[in-house]
């Protein structure tokens, strides 16, 4: 069966350093190192497409069969997530049979790619293998990285030429649309910035913050909700480069707030339960004293 590989074979370029045109056209070639001899080698991948195949065979599972690439799209989501929450709790059985369910989303996606002809998942192998020769000329090529910083700067500037190849010019391209608008506000930033458009300190952002919640606070005045809307965004979009600046990840930092939050309200929810109380009878002056113990007592 044809498969729309992107490469032949695990042979792939290597851009040299931005400074030599001609080489960029026709770069040197690579094929990737052996993988360590023993246990945990990556043999036993097939194992896992050819079980996906037989669930996908006409006289496999009714469910897999029905599933699409759309369909699947919100298992792929919540298998990310879970395989984050089994690193937040630090279960390492959890974070091995997490990492396995998200595999398995992507054996499944590829497997039904490879039923429309399109790829199957050797290409998405090739394709990772391939863009990270690429993108690592300071281990594979001549020159060599110092530094995180330097391997950074070198993955960056792989990165730029392969998108100005694509005809991708744009500094912010690559951050994907569908991604939580948090994150997402935080990588648009990071690449604003990578090309220079950043505050050279937190007083820009922290000033933009004072700024955006005047313009709020006029906002709900007018009583307008367009503006509402778009003023609220404003403001978080400039907590997030605050943090940023801070060196904060706002992803992380809002997490643990909704954490603290939930521990608390449980609290609250508990003495009242102890005194048979009902959270919706009870004075707001009441509830504030619970939560203030609930704070006291973290």
């Amino acid at each position: 069966m044809h498969h729309g590989r992107p490469c032949s074979t695990f042979q792939a370029a290597i851009l040299p350093p931005m400074s030599s045109a001609d080489s960029q056209d026709n770069p040197p070639t690579f094929s990737p190192p052996e993988p360590a001899q023993g246990p945990h080698a990556g043999a036993t991948l097939p194992n896992l497409v050819g079980l996906m195949q037989r669930l996908l065979a006409p006289d496999g599972c009714p469910w897999d069969r029905e599933q699409t690439l759309e369909s699947l799209v919100p298992y792929l989501i919540e298998e990310t997530y879970e395989v984050v929450d089994a690193l937040a709790i630090r279960n390492v059985d959890d974070h091995r049979e997490e990492l396995g369910d998200l595999l398995l989303q992507i054996v499944f996606q590829s497997e039904l790619r490879r039923r429309e002809n399109a790829f199957g998942i050797d290409d998405v192998v090739e394709g990772i293998v391939s863009k990270l020769l690429r993108r690592h000329p300071h281990v594979f090529g001549e020159t060599r990285a110092k530094n995180s910083e330097e391997a950074l700067a070198s993955w960056a500037q792989m990165k730029g030429v392969e998108k100005k190849k694509k005809g991708k010019l744009g500094a912010l391209e690559g951050v994907p649309r569908s991604a939580p608008a948090l994150l997402r506000a935080a990588r648009l930033g990071e690449k604003a910035s990578a090309v220079g458009f950043d505050w050279p300190d937190t007083h820009g952002p922290r000033n933009k913050i004072s700024e955006e919640v005047a313009e709020l606070d006029e906002a709900i005045a007018s009583g307008d909700r367009g503006a509402i809307v778009h003023e609220l965004g404003d403001l978080l979009f400039s907590v997030v480069n605050l943090a940023r600046k801070l060196g904060i990840d706002a992803e992380q930092s809002l997490g643990a707030s909704n954490q603290r939050f939930s521990d608390r309200f449980r609290h609250v929810e508990l003495a009242l339960e102890a005194q048979n109380k009902i959270m919706r009878d009870t004075p707001m002056t009441e509830l504030d004293e619970l939560w203030e113990a609930a704070k006291r007592a973290e």
